[in-house]
């Protein structure tokens, strides 16, 4: 890819930090381990063989997950995280789940255990 300019983008502090890490154990730079994970996750996206469809029909709900192969098995465990932590990243599931008139239990920024009721009010389980 010579004469390709390179962008600047931001990533999350804890995807580098990985990269950093796994980029050592694999004689890779931080930015080499992201690069090479991009380019990865890039081919397992465009892969539209019969096995990418199967993990696409599992994630849809119209496959049952008992009907993949292991490395199917695999792949689906991997979107399933991936659109976890993204979600967990940028949503407020707390507010999510009261508009539902769900309650929440979660740590607050002292480490405390409190629960988060519909109506507003939290109550400290844990000190």
């Amino acid at each position: 890819m010579a004469g390709v300019a390179d962008k600047v983008t931001r990533l999350s502090a804890d995807l580098i930090a990985s990269a950093i890490a796994e980029g050592a154990r694999e004689s890779r730079s931080g930015r080499q381990q992201l690069e090479h994970w991009a380019r990865v996750g890039r081919e397992v996206s465009n892969q539209r063989k019969v096995a990418r469809q199967r993990v696409e029909a599992a994630l849809a709900g119209r496959l049952p997950l008992r009907a993949l192969s292991a490395e199917e098995g695999v792949v689906f465990n991997a979107e399933v995280a991936a659109a976890l932590e993204e979600s967990l990243s940028t949503g407020n599931h707390v507010a999510d789940r009261a508009a539902r008139g769900l309650s929440s239990v979660v740590l607050d920024d002292e480490g405390r255990v409190v629960k988060h009721n519909p109506d507003g009010t939290i109550i400290v389980l844990s000190s």
